[in-house]
């Protein structure tokens, strides 16, 4: 079996190789993957390291039909296998029947949504690489999943979860498109129906659905998932005023950011924010994905502040030298020769401002 998971990490390297964009990866992972480990449908979301929200998720053989219920599991009721746990465990790929004893009727989303889809099974990994996690794979059977199975998946994931973060980061050289003048802003309800939305809300409902290849009946993932994040924080508080929040980079399109917000009055509802990303705003997951220390990120931190190599060396003390040292390493892990170099790749390339 050793073999056989090596031949496939390198199988998945080279899919890697030949991806344009984080979303032709996952779809050509979830062939590859069947080869070796047969199932009937898949799911494989990425997700913001820093919040675990989703930034967009390839769905096939049926499972887009059965989705929203799948989100409704994950943030607002009791299952087996939440994800949200599962990325805090050692091993972080589990089998639905296993979790159960065998007794799938325990779980309500067995009963509720997959028994009534056809499928008898389900295998959840979360997908970490460096104590980050960059996605959820979800592959869903019409008979039970192994321990070898599952062993042999938790034996791809560091080279799944590697491949994805570099991923987050595939932009053309200019992302050029653009939304129109002011934020986009969108209402909706409870159940996630929409109310109402402005002109530049409806813009970027178009590309992140273009994007997930999803149609325009359909609410993209991330919109749902910071709503779905805000309504597990309000249940039992009625007045709650916390805000949920994603950000993710898309292929031709400017980095968003999008937030929700509880509106309280005659009727409750959400309020959707969408607005190009602020160089601040995508700093932790680009220093994430190109893999920087603490360290590393702190000098960006005050560099992108226009501080001087002798007064970052103040603020955080320690000698030039080693501000010297940190930057060649950061200039190597970044693929840039200078600080203004740095500056572009790092914030004007992946905020389009």
């Amino acid at each position: 079996m050793k073999a056989q998971n090596n031949k496939m990490k390198q199988s998945i390297y080279r899919l890697f190789d030949a991806a344009t964009t984080s979303r032709d990866f996952r779809k050509a992972l979830i062939e590859q993957l069947r080869e070796l480990l047969p199932f009937d449908a898949a799911c494989c979301t990425t997700v913001d390291p820093e919040t675990l929200l989703s930034t967009g998720a390839v769905t096939e053989m049926g499972i887009e039909a059965i989705h929203d219920h799948l989100f409704e599991y994950e943030y607002l009721r009791e299952d087996f296998n939440k994800y949200e746990l599962l990325v805090q465990e050692d091993i972080p790929v589990a089998i639905l029947s296993m979790a159960t004893t065998g007794e799938l009727e325990r779980s309500s989303r067995y009963r509720e949504v997959l028994q009534p889809a056809g499928f008898a099974d389900e295998m959840r990994a979360a997908l970490i690489y460096e104590g980050k996690c960059w996605g959820y794979l979800t592959l869903f059977r019409r008979h039970l999943f192994t321990e070898i199975e599952r062993k042999l998946l938790n034996d791809l994931i560091p080279a799944i979860a590697s491949c994805l973060r570099t991923t987050s980061l595939f932009l053309p050289e200019d992302a050029v498109t653009r939304i129109g003048q002011g934020p986009g802003i969108m209402v909706l309800s409870d159940q996630l129906k929409s109310f109402s939305a402005n002109q530049a809300a409806k813009q970027w409902l178009t590309l992140i659905q273009q994007w997930e290849n999803i149609d325009s009946r359909t609410l993209p993932r991330p919109i749902r998932a910071v709503c779905s994040r805000l309504l597990s924080q309000s249940i039992g508080n009625a007045m709650s005023s916390d805000e949920a929040k994603v950000s993710l980079c898309l292929p031709d399109l400017p980095c968003v950011t999008i937030r929700a917000s509880r509106l309280h009055g005659s009727v409750d509802s959400i309020a959707v924010w969408m607005e190009q990303a602020t160089p601040s705003e995508m700093l932790p997951m680009i220093a994430d994905a190109y893999g920087l220390t603490k360290r590393e990120k702190e000098i960006i931190s005050e560099l992108v502040t226009g501080a001087s190599t002798k007064e970052v060396a103040h603020t955080l003390h320690i000698s030039t030298y080693t501000v010297q040292d940190h930057l060649k390493s950061i200039f190597a892990k970044t693929g840039v020769a200078s600080r203004r170099e740095l500056i572009w790749q790092l914030f004007s390339r992946f905020s389009c401002v």
